[in-house]
């Protein structure tokens, strides 16, 4: 779906109105490879429909250009819940595309682009930003392996159960630096985790002794009503606030059984860079008769 916006109140209210993944095209009408571009990023527009669609006309939308650091044309930027998560400046059909297909991707994981809202309001989860070909984990079965339950999407028919212990090591990448509100564990009765220390920006894996001996930025002991019924739970948000990485280690599980599993494990919060400031956007609405 194609927006032409021809002003910054418009813009405005079609920013706040959109929720999922939002691109914009901010061009002129005097630059040459906003034209040549202008076709493709209509044939995208249709090509991902989930997605909303813009183009900006700088010098209809000045003060729009310029609260987004626009400076050259064209220029591209992708927000994801209203949070600005990456930007491409010239027309290069191969790499905005690229760009388009990995933002819906991430959107689509994180349920923005269809009804649903996050269980937590004001977040997002975060689940397509994980970079699932950089993550790793420590003893896990090879019944109920780690790649399988990461493909899975939280799937509870499928779960992660450590091998020779109860003890499980995970480490997750993003794809960008993100802030983590909150995490959801979740396992069955006497197998579910019960202590966990958390790690964040680990230039390596831990192994098991560093996980043991190294002080965590937060440890959680799970109760069996929090990991059987999957209540999200609120971390010291201030100590993840840029998050390139997060380990988890899983000490021990509720009922002292032999193996761990994990049926679900999601994280809620929102990306870092570029995150929008609605103020902004405020001063360029302004009342009738105001000047901009």
């Amino acid at each position: 779906m194609l927006q032409h916006v021809h002003s910054d109140a418009e813009f405005n209210t079609l920013f706040n109105n959109t929720n999922g993944l939002f691109v914009v095209d901010y061009f002129a009408t005097w630059c040459g490879p906003c034209q040549q571009i202008a076709p493709f990023f209509e044939q995208l527009s249709n090509k991902y429909q989930s997605a909303t669609f813009a183009k900006v006309d700088v010098d209809k939308c000045p003060s729009t250009a310029a609260s987004q650091g626009v400076s050259a044309m064209p220029t591209f930027i992708f927000y994801v819940k209203k949070a600005k998560v990456d930007s491409l400046r010239g027309a290069n059909p191969t790499e905005l595309e690229a760009k388009v297909k990995k933002w819906s991707e991430a959107a689509g994981s994180s349920g923005l682009n269809d009804e649903t809202q996050c269980e937590v309001p004001g977040q997002m989860d975060l689940t397509g930003f994980i970079s699932k070909n950089e993550c790793e984990c420590l003893n896990f079965s090879g019944n109920h392996n780690f790649k399988r339950f990461m493909d899975s999407n939280n799937s509870e028919n499928c779960y992660l159960e450590s091998d020779c212990d109860e003890q499980l090591i995970i480490n997750l990448s993003f794809n960008q630096p993100v802030k983590i509100h909150s995490i959801k564990v979740k396992g069955p009765e006497k197998y579910a985790p019960k202590t966990v220390k958390i790690f964040i920006n680990t230039p390596v894996t831990m192994d098991f002794d560093q996980a043991l001996r190294s002080n965590a930025v937060q440890v959680l002991e799970l109760n069996e009503k929090q990991v059987l019924d999957g209540e999200i739970i609120n971390l010291f948000f201030v100590k993840f606030q840029n998050v390139r990485n997060i380990t988890l280690f899983i000490v021990d599980n509720q009922g002292c059984a032999d193996t761990t599993r994990l049926t679900r494990l999601q994280f809620y919060g929102t990306p870092l860079s570029g995150t929008t400031n609605m103020q902004e956007f405020k001063r360029v609405a302004g009342k009738a008769g105001e000047a901009h």
